[in-house]
């Protein structure tokens, strides 16, 4: 299933995408659907937390869905599908993105944090304020999400923890991540790099695992005023998603909705 947060009445619904319609998951609960499950209807976070049992509400809510709980997807302002406080990052996790920064010779994925106060929705603009930066670039990625908490998770049984999928763009200030010492040297700053307004946009779905079989066969594709930038495979990822579970799990235990961003391929503008 995918499943989106929308605007009405100056507040956020969730709802599922059924054809050109979105099912608002509250108007279109069974009856006798149980209070836990419609506090999950209400909270993405929530509604991750529960897996297959809210997966299966959720299905028979839009199978049964009447026509007052269905709005024209076109006439829908789609906000960010999920609002994690947080973002685990991994850099450098395609080889021709390496290319792009040849002095890179890392050996373990890169490890950094993007925080969510940057986090928009489809349709929201990306701002460039040229007080924190004069090189704004895009790096699209897919995201992971968490649904079932764990920690020193192997990469064998990542897929039970993996709630299910969607895409980002890490936006980045790209003379905020690397500055020029008076010798010529360079210092890499991550946190300057990846953190400001708008610096990451999620969606506009978040797609169940059940509908990706393969998450290291999805295509990944970015245009810049109609020119193709980057595409791409999850297939050249140097860590696969599994891995990048098993990885960060080391550190912290992954709760849902829990997100991990997986890297960019070549085609940045950087390159």
């Amino acid at each position: 299933m995918r499943f989106v947060r929308y605007g009405r009445g100056g507040g956020t619904r969730l709802g599922a995408l059924d054809g050109d319609s979105v099912v608002d998951l509250l108007d279109a609960a069974p009856l006798g659907t149980a209070p836990a499950m419609l506090a999950a209807f209400a909270d993405m976070t929530r509604l991750v937390a529960a897996g297959a049992e809210g997966l299966r509400v959720a299905a028979q809510a839009v199978k049964q869905a009447p026509a007052g709980a269905r709005t024209p997807l076109a006439k829908t302002r789609l906000h960010a599908p999920l609002a994690p406080s947080l973002i685990l990052c991994s850099g450098e996790n395609y080889w021709d993105h390496r290319e792009e920064k040849p002095e890179v010779t890392r050996k373990d994925p890169e490890f950094f944090l993007k925080t969510g106060l940057g986090v928009i929705g489809q349709g929201d603009d990306i701002v460039l304020d040229p007080a924190v930066t004069k090189k704004l670039d895009y790096e699209t990625e897919l995201l992971i999400v968490i649904g079932k908490p764990g920690r020193h998770i192997p990469a064998a049984k990542a897929h039970e923890h993996i709630w299910g999928y969607t895409v980002m763009n890490d936006v980045t200030a790209r003379d905020r991540q690397v500055t020029l010492r008076p010798d010529g040297s360079s210092v890499y700053n991550l946190g300057p790099g990846k953190n400001f307004d708008t610096c990451a946009p999620i969606g506009p779905a978040l797609v169940s695992a059940d509908e990706v079989p393969d998450p290291q066969n999805l295509q990944l594709r970015t245009a810049v005023n109609g020119e193709l930038r980057q595409s791409n495979t999850t297939a050249k990822m140097i860590w696969t998603c599994a891995q990048l579970v098993e990885f960060f799990s080391t550190f912290v235990t992954l709760q849902p909705g829990v997100v991990i961003s997986t890297g960019t391929p070549g085609g940045t503008a950087w390159g």
